[in-house]
């Protein structure tokens, strides 16, 4: 009886789903909305991935039925905490077998072929994974609003940060600050205007409880993301300010990289797209120990499968 494996890749806008058969050769890929199981309590991704599965095993050109001797990964986002990955895996799945792991397992499986080493997630969010000798170390990825200090979301907000205290006259500015400014509106009234976005509606606190809290949260992570081109574009003209935001960027990462010494890792991978932007800087800065990624984080969901359930 022929056995196979599935992979998904679940992120917070969408899903990308692969089946492969017993030797981990691709059968066949599919695409699925938002993934990510803090929202609505993991129902879009539960849709997204069903919807998916039923997708990928036609493109396959095989029975559904097939996927009664499948097994399945999902490497979900949002999947930090241990509660929301078991309340996941103990739904209505039609497969063999069912392994839901934080989309950090996947990166970094598919990273280093499921051998031992580190990944740094650093797009949008930021987290840190290390399997040594079997064990898992992990750190980070505790969102925008405590952690994610590598991230493109945080670097953006810096960067707007310093833009502002530039126009005040409280620190120096330069070429970037000025545009962030012209970006964002013109003005510091603008500014501030759109770092409360008024469709939030209007946010009461009465008797210490927030009425409505979404307007104090302010911007989405991935708007201060957003401005990441626009961080680069005059980094790579020298602008003093960027420069300055860099290095910021690299000692955070610094920092994680001492973490995973400590523990013994040799090697370090980065995934997200400022992780990519970043390797000429980390190999110059870290030598050997970064090193580029093998493989895409949606084969390391099926690398984990098979490591999980075992090759036929």
């Amino acid at each position: 009886m022929p056995k196979y494996f599935l992979g998904v890749d679940g992120g917070g806008t969408n899903c990308r789903i692969r089946l492969a058969d017993e030797n981990l050769v691709t059968l066949a890929d599919a695409a699925g909305g938002r993934s990510n199981l803090q929202i609505d309590n993991g129902d879009p991704a539960w849709q997204s991935i069903t919807a998916g599965t039923r997708e990928v095993f036609g493109k396959a050109g095989l029975d559904f039925a097939e996927a009664a001797n499948t097994y399945a990964c999902f490497g979900m986002a949002g999947g930090r905490l241990p509660s929301a990955r078991a309340a996941f895996a103990a739904r209505d799945w039609p497969f063999a077998g069912v392994e839901v792991y934080d989309d950090i397992d996947i990166a970094r499986a598919g990273a280093h072929g499921g051998e031992d080493g580190a990944v740094i997630i650093v797009g949008t969010g930021s987290a840190g994974l290390a399997v040594v000798d079997g064990v898992r170390h992990q750190c980070g990825g505790w969102g925008f609003h405590i952690g994610d200090q590598m991230s493109g979301a945080i670097l953006g907000r810096e960067l707007v940060r310093r833009a502002v205290e530039a126009a005040d006259g409280l620190a120096p500015g330069s070429p970037l600050t000025s545009a962030v400014i012209e970006h964002l509106g013109g003005s510091l009234d603008a500014v501030m205007e759109w770092s409360f976005p008024k469709a939030a509606g209007a946010a009461g606190i009465a008797d210490g409880k927030v009425d409505n809290p979404h307007t104090l949260l302010g911007r989405a992570p991935a708007e201060y993301g957003a401005l990441m081109p626009l961080f680069f574009e005059y980094y790579e003209r020298g602008d003093t300010v960027a420069l300055e935001l860099m290095e910021l960027e690299l000692r955070y990462i610094d920092a994680y990289v001492s973490w995973f010494k400590r523990r013994g890792v040799t090697r370090m991978a980065a995934v997200g797209g400022l992780g990519t932007r970043l390797y000429p800087l980390m190999a110059a800065r870290y030598g050997d120990f970064i090193v580029r990624p093998r493989q895409e984080p949606l084969h390391g969901a099926l690398i984990i499968a098979r490591q999980k359930f075992g090759a036929p």
